[in-house]
């Protein structure tokens, strides 16, 4: 098996329902995204993709939280924006043009990390 994994970056802002400490207030992180994608062959060129296509993919998705605050994003209206929640949606935009996609991991600092695969 093949794996292939680049980052990306966004800052954002956002703060969590339900939850009582200081993360219900309006805070903002610098976050880092991993993904992976998974292959048990290689194509013609021998690559499992090339980076720069998956790199492109991921930054659109990026592009759409970078700068904002989360919460108002329409899919985090209902759905509370936790970095579990946030790799799941990034999986989710990503999945439909990237094959094979195995993982997203959004880093909220450098010390914690959340990560969604099927």
């Amino acid at each position: 098996m093949y794996k292939i994994k680049v980052e990306g970056i966004f800052s954002s802002a956002h703060n969590l329902r339900g939850y009582k400490g200081k993360c219900e207030q309006l805070h903002g992180h610098n976050w880092k995204v991993e993904v992976d994608v998974l292959a048990e062959t290689l194509d013609k060129t021998g690559m499992v993709m090339d980076f720069n296509a998956l790199k492109k993919q991921l930054n659109g998705c990026l592009e759409k939280l970078d700068h904002r605050h989360i919460n108002r994003i329409p899919y985090f209206k209902k759905v509370n924006p936790t970095s579990e929640n946030i790799a799941k949606y990034i999986f989710d935009t990503v999945k439909p043009r990237v094959k094979n996609i195995n993982s997203v991991t959004v880093w909220e600092s450098s010390s914690s990390c959340a990560t969604y695969e099927e």
